[in-house]
């Protein structure tokens, strides 16, 4: 037996539970006192620049694929015929959920998860979403297993369908004397990245059972979409995929490989569909230029990162036709124009952070100075800094930095498109702030 089956006195299952036997009402209360998290946080401040942690290899090789059929267990095959049949793949993806306090910040928390639990018992099929993708930072302060339960399976409960995720810097720092075995990764490895189907611990009376990803980094195949899913480690800022040549020695480079080994499969398959890279740490989150008043929002952006990305991007001939991220808490959506092997094409790069812990404003206020918030279409070229690809220029192309949302994302054989939808509204009409298509063959952007 595996360690997960000796250490946990649950039944292992033969196919995965996703929800509930019947909805329940919405909690009112944590279970499990929290600290506060502005004292947590000034106990650690200085560790949280500098702190990057280790992680085990995913247990599958660097171009093999985690596939959506694989995570639906036995029912996964009659899932996956009915995307095709239906000719369209439609899914959930936010960040940044997690809520440590009582009263309202919890409010918003189950806020966003009610409506994406709504969104997929009311729609029609065909247009139903088929998996929640977490961008990160599920449970704050910092990923401890005894707030799991009301941090995410709680407020999840009743979400009726697979959760994948890749951890957030919340979900990987290690706070001081944390005993041997029960780091944030460990406790996020037993929930998301399981060898078998189990309920954990910290699921407590609820009947989720752990989700089976390979590991903390990973591909995710569907019909019409793949999925590159990037661990950006525990640093507040910047985001860290590897060592970078040996400035972060701890941080292995487990994750150039697999990203070259990806991109090559797609291009040795001559793969049709949607490729997508989802980190958490943001490559461009907005700051204004020196001429604007205010300082950027609470996050900024990962270009170090970024370069390592798109180095390797380059050296294949494959640039995907969108980044996810979340950790900035709002929304922002840039289009970033590249040149690859003579072809010019615009790239969206959204910010999906807003899923429940924070509301932040993009822009913060110097100390004795008025803000000055961006207008919608700005260029913000000044971001993008030493590109390691033929960088056309950066757009600022729409945020919304008021409210709670999630990312509604849908693919058919020829175009994906990605919509923002604020909490709190009646309608998926009414809802969607924002949203943009890309065409598949040619990564053009299209108008909505």
């Amino acid at each position: 037996m595996s360690e997960i089956e000796n250490a946990v006195p649950y039944p292992i299952f033969h196919e995965p539970v996703f929800a509930e036997d019947k909805a329940t009402h919405d909690p009112t209360a944590f279970l499990t006192d929290h600290p506060s998290d502005t004292a947590l946080y000034k106990q650690v401040d200085d560790l949280l620049k500098k702190q990057v942690v280790g992680f085990e290899k995913s247990r599958i090789g660097p171009d093999q694929l985690f596939t959506l059929e694989e995570a639906y267990g036995p029912r996964g095959k009659d899932v996956v015929k009915k995307i095709s049949d239906a000719g369209r793949i439609v899914f959930h993806a936010i960040g940044d959920s997690g809520s440590t306090s009582e009263g309202k910040q919890y409010q918003d928390e189950l806020a966003v998860t009610d409506q994406l639990t709504m969104d997929c018992n009311v729609t029609e099929v065909a247009n139903r979403p088929s998996f929640l993708l977490h961008l990160g930072d599920v449970v704050y302060d910092f990923g401890e297993a005894q707030y799991y339960y009301d941090q995410f399976y709680e407020p999840f409960r009743d979400y009726p369908a697979p959760i994948f995720a890749i951890p957030g810097n919340h979900d990987s720092f290690v706070l001081p004397n944390t005993p041997a075995g029960q780091t944030p990764l460990d406790t996020f490895s037993r929930n998301f990245c399981s060898q078998t189907l189990v309920i954990t611990p910290e699921a407590g009376s609820l009947h989720r059972t752990a989700m089976t990803q390979p590991g903390v980094y990973y591909a995710l195949d569907m019909p019409f979409v793949r999925v590159l899913c990037l661990f950006s480690n525990a640093l507040e800022d910047p985001g860290v995929i590897s060592s970078d040549g040996g400035n972060w020695p701890d941080v292995p480079d487990f994750q150039l490989e697999f990203l070259e080994a990806q991109l090559q499969k797609i291009k040795d398959e001559d793969y049709k569909g949607a490729v997508l890279i989802a980190v958490h740490h943001p490559p461009f989150s907005y700051a204004p230029s020196t001429s604007v008043k205010g300082a950027g929002g609470s996050h900024g952006c990962s270009t170090a990162m970024l370069r390592q990305i798109d180095t390797i991007c380059k050296k294949v001939g494959v640039y995907p036709h969108a980044f996810l991220s979340g950790h900035a808490h709002n929304y922002q959506r840039y289009t970033r124009t590249v040149e690859m092997d003579g072809k010019s094409f615009d790239v969206p790069f959204i910010v999906c952070g807003d899923g429940g812990h924070h509301v932040n404003r993009i822009v913060r206020a110097r100390r004795g100075s008025s803000t000055e918030e961006p207008h919608f279409g700005i260029d913000v070229s000044y971001l993008d800094v030493k590109p390691a690809i033929n960088a056309k220029g950066v757009m600022l192309e729409k945020y919304n930095d008021q409210g709670y949302g999630y990312l509604r994302i849908s693919a058919d054989k020829d175009q994906v498109a990605i919509g923002f939808h604020l909490v709190g509204q009646t309608s998926l009409a009414q809802s969607r702030f924002d949203k943009v298509t890309v065409d598949l063959a040619s990564h053009e952007m299209i108008a909505n």
